[in-house]
């Protein structure tokens, strides 16, 4: 029987000026409305059927920065018809067949901490709400494996892992307080201990999906199965444009028992960028290996001119005690400095704070961060590539990285920008601002995301990025969505709906 102890709701981003029951949509897009004979279907399909203009509204956004600049406007970016809240898979499946035949988009949402624009309905329609289906459903405690449905968010699932299993899944985003297991699949996620436990890929094993026409799915389930292609992997980073995913099957660890941390100072970005890679190459595996460029780490933990990366691993004693012992003889050999490990204290005291945004944001700055990944042989010239291109753009006033997460082939930087200039001239500026560092970061070499996915906000980018294989992409939501119901307007697919305004 399914548990209730991880449910939740969302939190909304920001205040809507002008209260969220008189939104109106910001972006130029065909709203499709939902007619009184569909919506008496609909209520005959799923629990819960809403059309109150302040439940549309707040169910109609997410932490997209840019969105957050509108909200001070009274816009959001999409408007939703009516919210669909349903209960089990079965309802999931009843809702999809009813939009469907009607034509209807279907966004999905749950928490809706996402930063890209990914579960705005850009075209009005339905809202899917997933937060109901919440919950463990079971551990296998022989075998490691949780059970877990899709609405469930993150920091209440890992409470009770601990609490009750003695256990972990080691995924832990900086939005755990505000996301759930299915936007981490949708999303393709990675947690801020990727280096120890995998990003959300790794940790996946299996899927219930609904597909566009209500047919129930379940893929994976066992240990590197060869049955064709892995059938998981279309699903996750689709943010719900191929299917509907209701609840999965994830690894689990023995929760933690030994931790151990330090923190070093390196003078040149460049050497401790090879730093990491050293340790990756040995084996080394610290949950946590955070680089800060001088600026970030300044700004953060006042260490004047050092880049700093910061050190924590968590486990069994004779893992973590070999992993930071790699850390310790590579960063002595590259002549990095010794810190203050309390450092990496502060740090795990803060790190999933983001209330900084909202108060930036309501001071008139125009701000957001772009995560990426490449090679070790190309992060370098990355970094200052993007940097030089994002503090070009006029009304730019700060630009800076850190990296966060490290593999053998490479790693993830992570860059954050800032500009301030007149309200008029805010969608511009973040519009090319973007282009600006995006474009740098994939023309030397980089992806166009690693953890945050594409959303609206990315879509223009996507082609560049897949280059012939995007024609693949479209070929499998024309065979999984032919009608194009789900979220129409991301990942750069094209709609039936029209262009997004955006």
């Amino acid at each position: 029987m399914t548990s209730k102890p991880a449910s939740g709701a969302p939190t909304s981003p920001i205040e809507i000026a002008g209260g969220a029951a008189a939104a109106t949509p910001r972006l130029a897009s065909t709203r499709v409305d939902v007619d009184d004979k569909v919506l008496d279907r609909l209520r005959d399909a799923c629990t819960e059927v809403i059309t109150d203009p302040t439940v549309l509204a707040e169910a109609s956004r997410d932490w997209w920065p840019l969105a957050m600049t509108w909200a001070l406007d009274g816009n959001v970016a999409g408007l939703a018809a009516v919210v669909a809240r349903p209960h089990d898979a079965d309802e999931v499946a009843a809702v999809l067949r009813v939009a469907n035949d009607a034509g209807v988009p279907v966004t999905a949402a749950a928490g809706r901490s996402g930063v890209c624009g990914a579960s705005v309905p850009v075209y009005g329609g339905i809202v899917l709400d997933l937060t109901a289906l919440s919950g463990i459903v079971d551990v296998d405690d022989t075998s490691l494996v949780l059970d877990v449905q899709a609405g469930t968010f993150g920091n209440l699932l890992e409470d009770e892992l601990r609490a009750t299993y003695d256990k972990t899944i080691g995924h832990w985003p900086q939005s755990i307080d505000l996301s759930t297991v299915g936007g981490w699949l949708a999303c393709r996620g990675a947690g801020q201990f990727s280096n120890r436990y995998g990003k959300i890929e790794d940790i996946v094993i299996g899927l219930d999906v609904v597909l566009a026409d209500g047919r129930q799915i379940r893929t994976g389930g066992a240990p590197r199965q060869a049955v064709g292609p892995d059938l998981n992997q279309v699903f996750v980073g689709s943010e719900g444009t191929l299917g509907i995913i209701t609840s999965a099957r994830l690894k689990l660890h023995d929760a933690p028992r030994h931790e151990a941390t330090s923190a070093w100072a390196f003078a040149d970005f460049a050497v401790a960028l090879d730093f990491l890679r050293r340790v990756a190459r040995r084996g080394g595996s610290p949950a946590v290996l955070r680089l800060y460029d001088a600026t970030e780490a300044d700004r953060t933990y006042q260490t004047g001119a050092a880049n700093l990366v910061l050190a924590r691993d968590e486990g069994d004693p004779i893992t973590v005690d070999a992993s930071m012992r790699i850390v310790a003889e590579e960063a002595t050999a590259l002549g990095a400095d010794p810190m203050d490990a309390g450092l990496v204290d502060k740090w795990m005291s803060h790190r999933n704070d983001v209330a900084a945004l909202e108060a930036l944001i309501s001071k008139g700055f125009v701000v957001d961060t772009m995560e990426i990944a490449a090679r070790w042989a190309a992060l370098p010239g990355i970094y200052d590539a993007t940097i030089a291109a994002l503090k070009s753009v006029p009304g730019a006033l700060a630009a800076s990285a850190h990296q966060s997460h490290s593999y053998l082939d490479g790693g993830c930087l992570y860059f954050t920008f800032a500009g301030k200039v007149d309200d008029a001239e805010k969608d511009a500026f973040y519009r090319a601002i973007w282009d600006a560092g995006q474009r740098a970061v994939l023309d030397h070499g980089g992806t166009l995301s690693h953890h945050h996915g594409v959303g609206l906000n990315r879509a223009r980018f996507v082609q560049q990025a897949l280059g012939p294989a995007f024609d693949a992409l479209v070929a499998v939501k024309q065979a999984l969505d032919p009608n194009g119901i789900l979220n129409p307007g991301k990942l750069g697919l094209p709609s039936p709906f029209g262009p997004t305004g955006f």
